[in-house]
């Protein structure tokens, strides 16, 4: 298809850069420039030739102007209080600290916890602080254990 064809153009499209086109030479516009205004007008608002074969755009083109006029006016509605809240949050969600993953056996982490502080305060700093070791290198193990087992997957449970 030659370049400039209007073939894939539907009827009112041509209709409406008709339109636009004398609009323009109105108000003293040259006609090649008024021409070039018009179909770039056309285009604009309905996305470009709307008559087409299987990769056509037109179901997408004629709803175009739709969504646009729709999100202009709920942007009118919103006041500035909430234009400004909505972009503090925005600025939040990008700047949130990350959670620290956990297993997902959270329920015996919550017990081994609770144990551990039951524990400590029965016994005395000294013995605490040797059984506070013993475990860390029983733990830093059992993580890093051959594979297949639940601790070679590391933090945050299995990532497919």
């Amino acid at each position: 298809m030659a370049r400039g064809s209007k073939a894939k153009y539907t009827a009112k499209q041509k209709r409406m850069a008709e339109k636009i086109e004398k609009g323009y030479e109105a108000r003293g516009t040259s006609d090649k420039t008024a021409a070039a205004r018009a179909w770039a007008t056309v285009n604009k608002a309905t996305g470009g030739g709307m008559k087409g074969g299987s990769g056509s755009k037109a179901k997408m083109a004629r709803r175009r102007p739709k969504v646009r006029a729709a999100a202009k006016k709920a942007a009118r509605k919103r006041t500035a209080a909430q234009r400004s809240a909505s972009a503090r949050k925005a600025v939040a969600s990008r700047t949130r600290k990350p959670v620290r993953a956990t297993r997902s056996g959270s329920k015996s982490t919550a017990r081994r916890v609770a144990g551990r502080r039951a524990t400590a305060r029965k016994t005395s700093t000294s013995t605490r602080s040797k059984r506070g070791t013993a475990r860390k290198s029983t733990r830093g193990v059992s993580r890093r254990g051959t594979t297949g087992t639940r601790g070679s997957r590391g933090r945050g449970g299995s990532r497919r």
